[in-house]
């Protein structure tokens, strides 16, 4: 499992962070000021990446979290098994098993020959998107 340290105070909209174990895209952060008792808070709102899951997060800026590492891939369509895809990796010509994803405009673009780029989060694939028609 890939991951990186980060502090709360230093993620942004739009980065990746893990909460209860998935990695989550940051929709919203915002922070509040430093109150008589304490440090300032962040409230981060997030997306699963895998379930789509809005998770919340409210903790002080310098707590330390997990921030997935991702691994930007190519890969090619090898074959359209209904639910899943068999994709192999332009590099290593591994091939491997993965689910279709929901967006149903990229799932209808997926058709054996098509190179897509997928990413390796957490050990986990997803394909985000098509790179070039077969």
């Amino acid at each position: 499992m890939s991951v990186n340290y980060a502090t709360l105070g230093e993620l942004k909209k739009g980065s990746y962070i893990v909460i209860d174990g998935e990695p989550c895209r940051i929709v919203e952060i915002t922070r509040a000021k430093t109150g008589k008792h304490g440090s300032a808070k962040a409230h981060v709102v997030a997306i699963g990446v895998f379930s789509g899951v809005k998770k919340t997060l409210v903790a002080p800026v310098d707590t330390r979290v997990q921030v997935p590492v991702i691994e930007k891939r190519l890969g090619q369509v090898i074959a359209d098994m209904g639910d899943m895809l068999q994709i192999m990796d332009m590099e290593t010509f591994d091939t491997f098993e993965i689910e279709k994803p929901d967006d149903p405009q990229l799932a209808e673009k997926l058709q054996p020959g098509v190179t897509v780029e997928y990413w390796v989060i957490m050990g986990r694939p997803k394909i985000v998107r098509v790179r070039s028609s077969g």
